[in-house]
């Protein structure tokens, strides 16, 4: 995942919200390689939701996943794509501070090289540009496994 915002990220008296990219496909269906994400840093947090959170064991690398439950630990995490990898089950909880703010939307961008009639852009205004909720059923779907 790349940042788009400030070097030091949810720090005291930094803005409240940044920008980052998706790489990679562990979110999917959710999230998809090459979304752009909305990130509230310091925002609320609770299970179901969507975050932005260091990587516990290469701390300079920023990950998207999904917080399931808040145990001993940390928050134990995990991806959409049950196929992928890199999430609690190869790392365990994350510890709290390494979490860095909740993802409060997500846009697609443009195609570049298509037509940019209104309805082009409308369509895409449509389809691209969404909130990310929260999944409260996949957390407690998730835990009862």
């Amino acid at each position: 995942m790349r940042e788009a915002g400030p070097e030091r990220v949810g720090a005291a008296g930094g803005p409240p919200f940044g920008v980052a990219e998706v790489t990679g496909v562990s979110m999917v269906p959710t999230l998809l390689h090459g979304d752009q994400l909305l990130v509230h840093y310091g925002g609320r947090l609770r299970p179901g939701a969507v975050a932005v959170l260091r990587h516990p064991l290469q701390q300079d690398l920023l990950i998207v996943k999904r917080l399931i439950e808040r145990r001993d630990g940390g928050w134990w995490v995990l991806g959409d794509n049950p196929d992928a990898e890199g999430d609690s089950r190869v790392f365990g909880a994350v510890p709290p501070e390494l979490v860095l703010g909740r993802v409060r939307g997500r846009y697609r961008p443009v195609t570049p090289g298509r037509q940019r009639s209104a309805w082009v852009v409308l369509s895409w205004l449509l389809s691209s540009v969404r909130p990310v909720w929260s999944d409260r059923s996949a957390s407690r779907r998730l835990r009862a496994r």
